[in-house]
């Protein structure tokens, strides 16, 4: 194994299939949408960068474009206000026609029955476009509330001018060479003693609400949170503790610095543009920002594997929300967003993985490094079905906080595994009502 050597343009993203545990509505979806009900406005808000403003704007005049009489008023927030609002407007019953939300706060809006059932407005053939995983985290109670737009998931970013300075050369090439637990602790090892004076091995990205990245550990040992009813807690076994131990060996091994916990208010990859960690796990996102703001030279390898491999299922759907006025012209718009060719320019613009299966080769690319696009899809390839539907259950909104606190406990070396896997599977419990 060494470092890859591409050249500077190519591919990303993947999936793996396995039984989906949710039921999977849509089957047998017909298309309902009229050209009356085509026309009209639409409110759509969105947080954004730059580049997926730019792709949600292309995709809107494309679709003003093919159907006539319609509008798309696009509104851009701050992600910092963006929930804020749309909670607001839910509870003042004037709602956007259609948003943006993520997969872990998708569940609370269906749950809630805040969103429009598209089942009865999509075309017959929409749920076959997407990756199971992707069609995983939009049902809730069996219907379809939204459509999956893109995703991403953590490999890890790697600083090749610190890992030289340490002696290492060699990193995996494949998903099948990812580092097993063990020898990620063994590269740590390696890390600490070659590394300069208060550089640490490497930056976990579970801060804030990314706490849910954690849970990719979980899944590493083929463990999981919550039963197929996304409601009876799980994670009192031998593989939450495991988790839990190999997630507080990094603080108690010194592997992270000691501000990378859940609560800490800077982001994991900061370190690694300072160049006080050597690697770091992130999203594909991150890309764009590495190759105009890193000073030095760097490259991107696979998360780690232990039982199986394991990822996050990050990203955004795209919902109607239930008060629409327009549920047809909706519908027809998430349709369109989602269709090969606009989710194809948005994601290439992004460096976003897209959700549907037919983008899952070697034709799609990024602007920016997509030499490190199999990567990324390779890393996505491992998340499974049934991790996702656990992410997108009702209570996850409710989850989050019991993972926060204990967690830290746990990270903090005030709390063992088996007390800590103890306190999440009761809080898990009392959060969904088990």
């Amino acid at each position: 194994m060494s470092f890859p050597s591409f050249s500077r343009r190519s591919f990303l993203i993947g999936t793996g299939v396995v039984a989906v545990p949710v039921v999977l509505a849509g089957c047998g979806f017909t298309q309902q949408s009229s050209p009356e009900g085509r026309q009209g406005t639409l409110t759509f808000t969105t947080w954004g960068t730059d580049a997926e403003l730019a792709g949600f704007r292309s995709a809107i005049t494309a679709f003003e474009a093919a159907n006539e009489g319609s509008t798309i008023e696009l509104n851009a927030v701050p992600y910092e206000q963006m929930f804020t609002n749309i909670d607001a407007q839910l509870q003042a019953g004037n709602p956007p026609d259609v948003f943006r939300v993520p997969y872990y706060t998708f569940g609370a809006y269906a749950g809630r029955e805040q969103l429009l059932d598209l089942g009865p407005l999509l075309s017959a053939e929409r749920q076959e476009q997407f990756t199971p995983q992707a069609w995983a985290a939009v049902q809730s109670a069996g219907s379809t509330y939204g459509l999956p737009h893109h995703t991403d998931t953590s490999a890890i970013l790697i600083n090749r001018d610190l890992f030289a300075a340490a002696g290492i050369t060699e990193i995996p090439e494949s998903i099948e060479d990812a580092w097993t637990w063990e020898e990620l602790a063994e590269i740590g090892d390696r890390l600490k003693a070659g590394l300069p004076a208060g550089t640490s091995p490497w930056a976990y990205n579970w801060q804030g609400n990314g706490v849910t990245r954690w849970l990719s550990l979980l899944f590493q040992s083929d463990g999981a949170f919550l039963d197929t009813d996304q409601v009876t807690p799980l994670i009192d076994s031998d593989a939450g503790r495991e988790a839990v131990e190999f997630a507080a060996s990094f603080f108690s091994q010194g592997y992270v610095p000691a501000n990378n916990t859940i609560a800490s208010a800077s982001y994991a990859a900061e370190s690694w543009f300072s160049q006080s960690v050597a690697m770091v796990w992130s999203g594909a996102f991150q890309i764009p920002d590495a190759e105009t703001t890193a000073s030095f030279d760097w490259t991107a390898t696979y998360a780690p594997r232990n039982v199986r491999g394991g990822g996050d299922f990050g990203g955004n759907a795209l919902v109607a929300t239930a008060q629409t006025q327009q549920p047809e012209l909706a519908a027809a718009f998430l349709e369109f967003v989602t269709d090969a060719d606009p989710m194809r320019d948005f994601c290439r613009g992004a460096s976003l993985l897209p959700t549907r299966a037919d983008l899952l080769n070697d034709d799609l690319e990024f602007d920016v490094r997509s030499e490190l696009a199999p990567i990324f899809a390779a890393q996505a390839g491992v998340v499974q079905p049934q991790d996702v539907a656990q992410v997108a259950s009702p209570s996850m909104s409710a989850i989050i906080p019991v993972l926060k606190e204990q967690l830290d406990l746990a990270f903090a070396g005030s709390q063992d595994a088996a007390t800590t896997v103890a306190n999440l599977q009761s809080g898990i419990a009392a959060a969904t009502g088990a």
